[in-house]
């Protein structure tokens, strides 16, 4: 289940082989040789039996998904194609491993959802300010995924004790792992500011009047608010309004009903109203 080596090769003239496009269109092919409902099938028996060939199937079959995917964000600063790649093929076979073809969504779409939700946080989790501890970014991706497994199995968002029990290690350490998680990439003093209206380098707007400090006191008590959310709860808010993705879409990357990505808005949303009004 590998790409091939010529995708992105290109000709000693300079142009763009055909071998790369010739290899994509053949598992275009591949994937449409298979309808939804032999996916679905497929997916089905692969679930019931556990014959790993028939997951395989569907990834190979499905493989140009990925690739579109990694070739949307190949030129993301720091990340090489080989690990976008591996990053990709993982969501993939994670994808084959929770799709549900009852609830009326392609795999074509969950698949390219699933791989996009990981890609963005495979380039998130590798541009830390301040590297944390490798142990804590280690745990950070087992606290990720436990997390996903007590909210599927027990239908509501685990607190952080239950995580911290679930996976026998202490409440600071997972606290910790969450942390190591929100790190973000420093921007340099001579990069342009991210502002739509004043673009000086940051440098040069330094000690100069913010007019957005005013709302450092708002934006410290919705902080505040979001910290007392409970862990699945935070992501959905994050992927709605940090990421903008859609009900629908966010259903399909965690791998939950729409439903109950509506329920959990619903409920992060009038819990921080009330630690704000209180």
């Amino acid at each position: 289940m590998e790409w091939s080596d010529q995708d992105d090769r290109g000709r000693p003239d300079g142009r763009r082989s055909g071998t790369g496009r010739r290899a994509r269109s053949a598992r275009r092919c591949a994937a449409a040789e298979l309808t939804a409902e032999e996916v679905g099938a497929l997916v089905d028996e692969y679930h019931r039996s556990g014959d790993r060939r028939l997951r395989n199937q569907v990834v190979e079959a499905h493989l140009w998904v990925a690739e579109h995917q990694v070739r949307a964000v190949r030129h993301a600063a720091g990340a090489s194609v080989e690990d976008l790649r591996q990053t990709a093929l993982l969501a993939m076979i994670r994808a084959v491993d929770r799709f549900d073809p009852s609830r009326g969504v392609t795999f074509r779409t969950f698949a390219a959802r699933t791989i996009e939700g990981e890609l963005k946080r495979f380039l998130r989790d590798r541009s830390w300010a301040v590297r944390p501890p490798r142990r804590a970014q280690e745990l950070n991706l087992i606290v990720r995924k436990r997390t996903d497994e007590l909210a599927q199995s027990r239908g509501r968002s685990p607190t952080v004790g239950e995580v911290s029990a679930s996976l026998d290690v202490p409440v600071d350490d997972v606290l910790a792992a969450l942390e190591a998680g929100r790190a973000r990439s420093a921007v340099g003093l001579s990069a342009p500011a991210r502002d739509a209206v004043d673009r000086r380098p940051i440098l040069e707007r330094i000690g100069a009047p913010d007019p957005a400090l005013a709302s450092v006191d708002d934006r410290c008590l919705v902080q505040s608010a979001v910290e007392g959310l409970d862990l699945r709860e935070r992501q959905v808010l994050q992927l709605r309004f940090v990421d903008d993705l859609s009900q629908p879409e966010i259903a399909e990357v965690v791998g939950v009903s729409q439903s109950y990505v509506s329920r959990l808005l619903r409920s992060g949303l009038d819990r921080m109203r009330e630690q704000l009004v209180s």
